[in-house]
């Protein structure tokens, strides 16, 4: 009756029941259809790919705050003075023997900035001690949970072969630095990632152009054909003509300029640009600017027009220091006297030296010009204030052990 067929739950006869599948969430997985954007892919190798291999605005402003951070002074002390050589320095000066402190430091935030993650592994010597230091590359190395949830080691995938690194003891020989991420444990979110839009529209922008300067630079036409009848449509045999002779004589960039003879009937009718067409430079730049502010880089000292948020260059560059390359080095830095520390128990600091910045010399100047002149502060504090120990170095005497 047609009561049943408004029945719930009613069991279907053996025969006639439906298969059922095998996976529990096949039910849930989304049909998606034609006319969507295409982005590309979002993991790391993808975006270094096609945001920094493949992007000059990208590989500018990775490469900049790159080599910016890795030239930045790092200076070395404890709670009562700096120190002038020690073994975390010599470490750090001659890390391994095919790179050199600028060169490591570099790679360190290249992948920092590529995947927001970094890795550092320590080869210790016969006593415990680090004896050098190596980058690892973040696409290779997986973070290894415990039972806890807690990284319980890593493992680093090449050609095939995995090495698992584990703590020996307390103390990890792999150091991992990486950047906030709200929604992951154990990696870090890159800046890559967020900029990743801006830059799928950028090259898409660089491929148009492309395209166009193959076509001569001017934009696409129709031919309109006018037959002797007074009709507007040509045979198959005709059409098919007619597009083979464009293919082969007046497509590509060999073609490019090429003068086309028209025959009886047909005309050409250029298509101007559109209005939209004449605003897709400023869209480039928009990308541009969108990429550079991602990462922190003023767009200005990437020569990116329309810009004006800084009053002259010497302020942007100021603010490329204090507000990008310098919270940088100090993460870094903390990160690595922090895992130094569990090899040798020594409670050291390890921090950007301001006053070596020249792009920071006009604020420590005025610092210091400040600080001196507080005369209700007493020598200790203005000492701390200023980045320094609380002990002053001890003067060095002269020959026979006595002062002039």
């Amino acid at each position: 009756m047609v009561f049943d067929l408004l029945r719930r739950n009613k069991p279907e006869p053996p025969e006639t029941a439906l298969e059922q599948k095998a996976s529990q969430t096949a039910r849930v997985v989304s049909w998606q259809g034609a006319g969507r954007t295409a982005w590309s892919p979002r993991d790391s190798v993808s975006l270094t790919r096609s945001g920094f291999a493949g992007n000059p605005v990208g590989h500018r402003v990775i490469r900049m705050i790159a080599e910016a951070a890795a030239a930045v002074p790092l200076v070395l002390q404890d709670s009562r003075r700096r120190f002038d050589s020690h073994p975390w320095l010599a470490l750090l000066a001659r890390p391994n023997p095919a790179q050199g402190q600028a060169e490591l430091l570099e790679a360190l935030y290249g992948h920092l900035l590529l995947s927001g993650n970094a890795y550092i592994e320590a080869v210790a010597a016969d006593a415990g001690t680090p004896a050098e230091l190596h980058v690892l590359r973040s696409d290779r190395m997986r973070v290894v949970p415990g039972p806890d949830g807690w990284p319980a080691g890593f493992e680093y995938s090449v050609a095939g072969r995995k090495h698992r690194f584990t703590a020996e003891g307390a103390q990890s020989p792999v150091c991992h630095i990486k950047s906030f991420h709200p929604q992951d444990d154990h990696y870090g979110l890159s800046s890559l990632q967020a900029a990743a839009m801006a830059i799928d529209v950028h090259n898409a922008a660089s491929r148009w152009s492309k395209a166009l300067l193959d076509n001569a630079a001017r934009p696409s036409g129709a031919l309109v054909w006018n037959g002797s009848d007074g009709h507007g449509r040509m045979s198959e045999e005709q059409f098919r003509i007619l597009s083979d002779e464009i293919q082969s004589n007046f497509q590509g960039a060999k073609n490019a300029g090429r003068p086309m003879v028209l025959e009886g009937g047909l005309d050409w009718k250029p298509m101007g640009f559109s209005p939209s067409d004449m605003e897709f430079q400023k869209t480039k730049d928009t990308a541009a600017r969108e990429i550079a502010l991602a990462f922190g880089v003023p767009p200005m000292l990437l020569g990116i027009p329309g810009d004006a948020t800084y009053a002259n260059y010497q302020e942007a560059h100021r603010a490329f220091y204090r507000l990008t390359v310098l919270p940088l080095a100090a993460k870094a830095a903390a990160a690595l006297a922090d895992w130094l520390a569990g090899w040798t128990g020594e409670a050291l600091t390890l921090k950007p030296d301001l006053d070596q910045l020249p792009a920071l010399a006009a604020e420590r100047e005025a610092q210091w010009r400040r600080v001196s002149a507080a005369d209700f502060l007493t020598p200790a504090e203005k000492r701390r204030l200023l980045g320094l120990p609380a002990e002053a170095p001890a003067a060095p005497q002269r020959e026979g052990g006595q002062d002039d």
